[in-house]
């Protein structure tokens, strides 16, 4: 298997930041069209199966605090359809950042997340 292909990797990137300008902005349409149809998503405290229950929690939701940050990025590619990105995010004046995964899956319709997981480290005492 291929890995890492550059035209993969720059596919995904774009694609991957516009889905982060879109969920900064609030854009709930936006934000939902980067997801393939039975998608799945984890969530901090919320879970999502398909397309219909996200974008019933993204419209009760509402946006991001401002300030949404993004570290240690990496996207990997496994052959010329599938792709892994991980990064940690975090806001201004929060201690420890928060981890997010997608899986990245080409469709017929172009690039879509088929399983996405957000979470954050326990609090430490």
């Amino acid at each position: 298997m291929e890995r890492d292909l550059p035209e993969v990797i720059a596919q995904v990137t774009e694609v991957f930041e516009a889905y982060e300008r879109a969920l900064a902005a609030d854009d709930v349409d936006a934000v939902i069209g980067f997801f393939a149809a039975e998608a799945i998503r984890f969530g901090i405290a919320d879970q999502q199966a398909g397309i219909e229950e996200q974008r019933r929690w993204r419209e009760t939701q509402g946006g991001l605090p401002p300030g949404r940050r993004l570290k240690d990025t990496t996207i990997r590619g496994y052959g010329r359809s599938t792709a892994v990105v991980t990064t940690l995010f975090g806001y201004p004046g929060a201690g420890v950042p928060g981890r997010q995964s997608q899986t990245w899956v080409l469709l017929p319709e172009g690039w879509r997340i088929v399983h996405a997981h957000v979470s954050e480290p326990a609090a430490q005492s």
